[in-house]
C-alpha cells in the first residue's frame, strides 16, 4: 500500500490509525550506507539494438520516442478527448470518506463529494474518460465524469486499494492488498477476468516496462518486489529487498526505460533496479519516509516526496544524482500526487495534516497549503498530457 497506516486499515477509529502511523514512522531504519548517487554498478550494460527494437505488447500504442517513454507527456499536450475537461485536483480523503475537488487556479476547494469507505486513490482510466475512486474498505469503485465532475453509480469491486491498466487497454488490474491478489478485470465493467494469488503481503504500486510486456509490483508489508508477465498474467519473478523492515511504495520507470525506481518509506530512499534482469537493487537515500515518484514534463527530473520530513528530493535522470531538496513551508507530510498539465506545479497530498501542497517546480517554493478532509491520499491532477493512462494517480504515455 501507500503507507504504514495500510496495515491498520481495518482498525476503526481515527486516533488509533494516526497514533499507530506516527509511531511506526518514528521507528529506526536500516544501516545500509547512504549513496551519493543512484548506483550504476552492477547494473548490466544497455540492451543491444535488437533488444531495444523488440516489438511491444500487442495492441499497445507504439512509443512516440523509443528513447523517452514520457514523450507524450509534454507541457499542455492534451489529446482532443480531454482538452475541454476543466482542470481540477481530485483529493480522496481516506478518513472523511470524501473527495475534495480543488480549482488549481484559485487554490480553493470548490466541491466535496461523499464516496465509499476509505477512498485511497483517484485513478484515470486507460481511455481517459473516467476517474475511478478506489473505496478500499467500501469494496467499491466510484466513477467520476471529469467533464462534469459528477460522481456516478458505484461498482462493486473487492479490496480495491489501487488500480492500474495494461498498456493495451485490455485489462484493469486491481491491487487487492488484503486479499493478496492481482485481479485482472474488464476495464469498463470491472468484471473479473483472472485472479492471480500472490505470496507477498501488501501489493500496492506498479509500473510497466517500456515495451509493456511486464510490470514491477511493490509489496509493502513483506518488503518484496514482483515481476509480472502482462500478457500471460503470471508472476515470473519475486525478490526480497536487501534491507530489514523495507516497505516499498511507489514505482516509476526512467524515461529511457532502463532503470526502475522504487520508493521505500522505512529505508528512506529509492531502490534502483534493473527490471529486465531483475537483479538485486541498490539503495539511494533521499529523505525520511520516501513515498511518491513523479516525472517532470521535460523527462529530465524525478520528484521524490519524503513524507516523514516534509521535503521533496530532486533526481536527475541523466546522471542518476540527487540535485536538490525542497522544504515545504512550515513542514508537512507530502504523500501522493501529480504534476500540472503545464508542468509548473507539483501537487501532493499532506497525509497527516489534512491539507494539499502546491509547489513551484522551478523554485520549489510552496505556493499554497489547502485544507481538505482527513487523511488525504492519492490525489489526481486532471486532465494531463498523454495518450492513455496506466493507472495510479496518473501514469500517462
Amino acid at each position: 500500500m501507500a503507507d504504514r497506516t495500510s496495515a491498520l486499515r481495518r482498525t476503526p477509529g481515527r486516533a488509533a490509525l494516526l497514533a499507530a502511523a506516527c509511531a511506526l514512522l518514528a521507528a529506526g531504519c536500516g544501516t545500509d550506507d547512504t549513496a551519493a548517487r543512484a548506483p550504476h554498478s552492477p547494473r548490466p550494460a544497455s540492451p543491444s539494438p535488437a533488444a531495444a527494437a523488440r516489438p511491444g505488447l500487442p495492441g499497445m500504442p507504439p512509443l512516440l520516442d523509443p528513447h523517452d517513454i514520457y514523450a507524450a507527456d509534454r507541457p499542455g499536450k492534451l489529446v482532443p478527448q480531454v482538452k475541454d475537461y476543466p482542470s481540477m485536483v481530485y483529493v480522496p480523503n481516506t478518513i472523511s470518506n470524501t473527495v475534495s475537488v480543488i480549482d488549481p487556479r484559485t487554490y480553493k476547494v470548490v466541491r466535496t463529494m461523499p464516496v465509499g469507505v476509505q477512498p485511497q486513490h483517484v485513478v484515470p482510466s486507460w481511455d481517459l474518460k473516467t476517474l475511478w475512486v478506489n473505496n478500499d474498505r467500501g469494496n467499491s469503485l466510484t466513477p467520476i465524469d471529469p467533464r462534469t465532475g459528477k460522481a456516478g453509480k458505484t461498482v462493486a469491486v473487492h479490496d480495491p486499494y489501487n488500480l492500474y491498466f495494461t498498456p493495451d487497454g485490455k485489462y484493469a488490474i486491481v491491487m487487492a492488498s488484503m486479499d493478496k491478489q492481482l485481479v485482472f478485470r474488464d476495464p469498463h465493467t470491472m468484471e473479473v477476468r483472472k485472479t492471480v494469488p500472490v505470496t507477498c503481503a501488501g501489493v500496492n504500486h506498479a509500473d510497466f516496462s517500456a515495451d509493456g510486456k511486464y510490470f514491477i509490483v511493490s509489496c509493502e508489508f513483506s518488503g518484496e518486489l514482483l515481476k509480472v508477465d502482462t500478457a500471460k498474467m503470471t508472476v515470473t519473478g519475486q525478490q526480497k529487498l536487501p534491507q530489514h523492515g523495507a516497505m516499498p511504495q511507489d514505482v516509476k520507470l526512467s524515461p529511457d526505460g532502463k532503470t526502475w525506481y522504487i520508493a521505500d518509506m522505512t529505508s528512506d530512499g529509492v531502490w534502483v533496479l534493473d527490471g529486465d534482469h531483475f537483479t538485486r537493487p541498490k539503495l539511494l537515500r533521499t529523505g525520511k519516509g520516501a513515498h511518491g515518484l513523479y516525472v517532470s514534463r521535460d523527462s529530465k527530473q524525478m520528484y521524490i516526496s519524503n513524507r516523514g520530513e516534509g521535503t521533496v528530493s530532486l533526481l536527475d535522470f541523466a546522471t542518476g544524482r540527487l540535485t536538490g531538496k525542497w522544504h515545504i513551508r512550515g513542514g508537512g507530510s507530502p504523500d501522493m500526487g501529480g504534476v500540472s498539465a503545464d508542468g509548473k506545479v507539483l501537487w501532493l497530498s499532506g497525509r497527516y495534516n489534512s491539507e494539499v501542497y502546491a509547489l513551484d517546480t522551478r523554485t520549489g517554493k510552496t505556493l499554497a497549503k489547502i485544507p481538505v478532509g482527513n487523511g488525504p491520499h492519492g490525489l489526481a491532477v486532471y486532465p494531463q498530457p498523454g495518450r492513455y493512462s496506466l493507472g495510479h494517480t496518473g501514469i500517462f504515455r
